[in-house]
């Protein structure tokens, strides 16, 4: 009789237990993501008569290399993107996907940037866990002749938690590191004021900014959004190379996973943070291991991307 009463026991105690769920969340910098068709944008080089001559043999291989990437990452729940060309190419990307019977069914974040090249940020998410529930974008505003990318943000429900997801690619160091630190700070500025406005409302947010920032996490710029405070989940500890990105034989971290206070406390997996280094993404150049990237000194090399996809975990009841 006492078996059966301690077995009811730990039966109703299993039952009670809340079940938690692990959902992988990533962001990779895909490098020059175009189609081969002229549109409105200064596309050119990416065009068949062009010198890259980037035709459909190459745009096709790329997707295929970038639908690797996101098998090798356990097919993220939620995966933003910069330097795609527009919804055009992610929509090619998810239709070769699902030929794969592992894949997930994904819907597509994107908004338009102003970018004279076209190259904008976007999410990809799994719709079989996520649901969508809003999204929009937030204009950097620096010169108007030179627009840069657009900072996209999207509301997604993860069972009944609400995360709110910002993905960003700020502008480059072009000019100069010190010249061009002012784009930098004002796109830290955006994002900042719009997070700032989430936690007034609600403290407990769980938000996740993530994004190629072009910076270091000791630069201005990020140092900004720490101090928001926001918690960085990719360090240079978190690869075995020191970085997401290699310029002139030296890696850096600067692709970022950055989360709120609320989600730091409950949710995101402490250490969970990682630079990806699948094998197949790096090659040898001048002695020196670096990113196998798609384009290499104008010419047309056949790999993956210049940066390493980052990702986190994060742990909902």
């Amino acid at each position: 009789m006492k078996i059966i009463i301690l077995l009811f026991a730990l039966t109703i105690l299993t039952s009670c237990v809340e079940k938690r769920s692990v959902y992988k969340i990533a962001f990779y910098n895909v490098e020059n993501f175009f189609d081969t068709i002229n549109g409105e944008n200064i596309d050119e080089e990416f065009l068949p008569e062009a010198k890259l001559k980037w035709n459909t043999k190459k745009y096709q291989e790329k997707i295929k290399h970038l639908n690797t990437v996101i098998h090798s990452l356990n097919y993220p729940a939620i995966l933003g993107l910069c330097e795609v060309e527009n919804k055009g190419v992610l929509n090619d990307l998810i239709k070769a996907q699902s030929k794969t019977s592992s894949s997930p069914s994904y819907g597509i974040v994107h908004h338009e940037s102003p970018d004279k090249r076209g190259i904008d940020a976007a999410f990809i998410y799994n719709k079989n866990t996520v649901r969508l529930l809003e999204s929009g974008n937030l204009e950097v505003i620096l010169d108007k002749s030179k627009p840069t990318r657009d900072i996209v943000w999207a509301k997604f429900l993860l069972k009944k938690d609400t995360i709110i997801c910002l993905v960003n690619h700020w502008p480059s160091r072009r000019g100069g590191t010190k010249e061009s630190d002012y784009k930098r700070i004002k796109a830290a500025k955006t994002a900042k004021l719009f997070i700032n406005s989430i936690l007034k409302e609600n403290p407990n947010s769980k938000i996740i900014l993530m994004g190629d920032l072009n910076d270091y996490p000791s630069n201005n710029a990020p140092q900004i959004i720490q101090k928001i405070p926001m918690y960085p989940m990719i360090l240079n500890t978190s690869g075995s190379y020191g970085g997401t990105h290699c310029y002139r034989n030296h890696w850096g971290v600067i692709d970022h996973i950055m989360v709120s206070e609320a989600l730091k406390n409950n949710g995101a997996i402490p250490s969970s943070g990682k630079i990806n280094e699948f094998d197949y993404l790096f090659t040898e150049y001048k002695e020196h291991i670096v990113p196998f990237r798609t384009f290499g000194g104008g010419k047309y090399l056949g790999g993956y991307s210049d940066h390493l996809p980052v990702s986190i975990e994060i742990e909902l009841k």
